[in-house]
């Protein structure tokens, strides 16, 4: 099977969030499965390139038609294990210093550049002469392609046996655009309807993907279902969505188990794996109080955050019911975000130095040491598409204490009894709810026994990305076979 992988980022190559994680891991999975051909085209943005990779240019151009005028195209290459990596290059459209926004906003041309990538890669696959059997889309970035193979492209032969499957990471980013945007992006005005592509007098890329594309994943069966039936969820799609309810499908993501593998992993004081946890927690949690400068006391509960700061992620309910257990417990928060918050955490750490610490910005090795240091990871989101931190944390033996909402529900189960339990929830990102659990979790710490038992259920766990991988593998083959008839 020939699938091709189209995506605004990927790591190692371009990043902004948990979508590069995502798309980069599944085209290193696709890609070692028999019998399949992966490429991934991205667009090149100015940092990429260098370091470890060598890009080297495809050779030609092509031309990309936008409205009124025409664009050119041209790649680069470079090979990524068994995973070959495509860049469209336009130094007008990438060549910036940020991927979507500036300092000052969303660049204003978004609709332009995403437009000139989503026509690129079908270009480009005829191009280099890659005919896919499945084109997996990404986020709003890449709505339009479902939307130009079922259009402008339907009578292309190249693509008539093509079809696309279409993964919403967080539908709250929609890429909503005014309705001139049509024309730039090569529609007739008989798309313009509500069954089609007009939202609200303007243009969604976002339900481009949904309406034509001919599947649509996301990120975990509860969001899929919060999506479709909370309107809150939803985000306006909510409707599109029941109407595409046959073809929908919720599927977890997955972590990279070699990178975040705590037997095995640099940054740590001392690899340690589920037989040894309870040397190896201990050693990594005073390792991480010492480098913090927090007490160093192995018998006081230790919260760690990882986190973009962010209202999503309820960090400032986290923050009204902190101040009351500082006495029993320690918080560990890294992340960057609203100011607001940052300041709040700052304030936080200053007035209480043994008993919190705060450390802006994105800190990969110091991420490594507060999973490891940690007792619990707090993710008390309002909604969490899916959730990577819970996998990790969890992996090593840190207990998630989240909200039970999206891949957040379809991960950590809890309901009182230690032996059924890989971590602890609450049912709403509420401040009530969390001083509730988190008193219940400083008298069960001192609980070793059960305490340990849990550990040892979250580090069982299976959070690497083979099922879910073979589970987009079925769709891939089913969403084939439909466009074969």
């Amino acid at each position: 099977m020939k699938i091709l992988i189209a995506a605004s980022e990927a790591f190692p190559f371009c990043k902004t969030g948990g979508l590069a994680d995502v798309t980069g891991a599944l085209s290193q999975v696709f890609s070692r499965t028999e019998g399949t051909e992966v490429v991934l085209f991205l667009p090149r943005y100015r940092n990429v390139g260098g370091g470890a990779f060598s890009l080297k240019a495809a050779g030609g151009s092509f031309l990309i038609p936008m409205g009124n005028h025409v664009e050119t195209a041209t790649m680069s290459r470079v090979q990524w294990g068994k995973v070959a990596v495509y860049f469209i290059e336009n130094p007008k459209y990438f060549d910036r210093p940020g991927m979507y926004r500036s300092a000052a906003g969303d660049f204003e041309d978004n609709d332009e550049r995403f437009i000139f990538f989503s026509r690129a890669v079908l270009e480009g696959a005829k191009f280099i002469g890659f005919k896919p059997d499945i084109i997996h889309c990404h986020d709003w970035q890449t709505g339009l392609v479902p939307a130009y193979l079922r259009t402008l492209s339907r009578l292309d032969s190249f693509f008539s046996k093509t079809a696309s499957v279409f993964t919403v990471h967080n539908i709250a980013y929609q890429g909503m655009f005014p309705k001139e945007t049509l024309l730039k992006a090569g529609f007739s005005w008989q798309d313009f309807t509500p069954e089609r592509l007009e939202y609200y007098g303007g243009i969604n890329f976002m339900k481009a993907g949904l309406i034509f594309a001919d599947l649509i994943t996301t990120v975990s069966p509860t969001y899929a279902g919060e999506i479709q039936y909370r309107a809150e969820f939803g985000h306006g799609m909510d409707g599109v969505l029941r109407h595409r309810a046959s073809d929908l499908f919720g599927i977890l993501n997955g972590i990279d188990d070699e990178i975040w593998d705590p037997a095995t992993d640099t940054f740590l004081e001392r690899g340690y794996e589920l037989k040894s946890f309870r040397r190896g927690k201990a050693a990594s949690k005073k390792a991480l109080q010492k480098e913090l400068g927090l007490e160093e006391n192995k018998d006081t509960v230790l919260a760690g955050v990882v986190s973009r700061l962010d209202s999503q992620k309820g960090l400032d309910v986290l923050l009204n019911a902190a101040p009351e257990f500082l006495d029993k417990m320690q918080f560990v928060v890294l992340g960057q975000g609203d100011p607001g918050l940052s300041d709040a955490f700052s304030a936080l750490s200053a007035a209480n130095p043994r008993r919190a610490a705060f450390k802006v910005g994105f800190n990969e090795s110091l991420a490594h040491r507060i999973y490891a240091g940690a007792d619990i990871f707090v993710m008390p989101s309002r909604f969490e598409p899916c959730g990577l931190p819970q996998m990790i944390s969890m992996r090593y033996g840190a207990l998630p204490l989240v909200t039970r909402t999206g891949g957040l529900k379809d991960t950590v189960f809890y309901n009182g009894e230690p032996k059924d339990s890989n971590g602890f929830a609450i049912d709403d990102a509420d401040e009530g709810q969390l001083r509730s659990v988190l008193g219940h979790i400083i008298s069960l710490y001192a609980w070793k026994e059960n305490w340990n038992m849990m550990v040892r259920n979250a580090m069982s766990g299976d959070y690497s990305w083979s099922k879910s991988a073979e589970a987009y593998l079925k769709l891939f083959n089913i969403a084939a076979q439909r466009r074969q008839l």
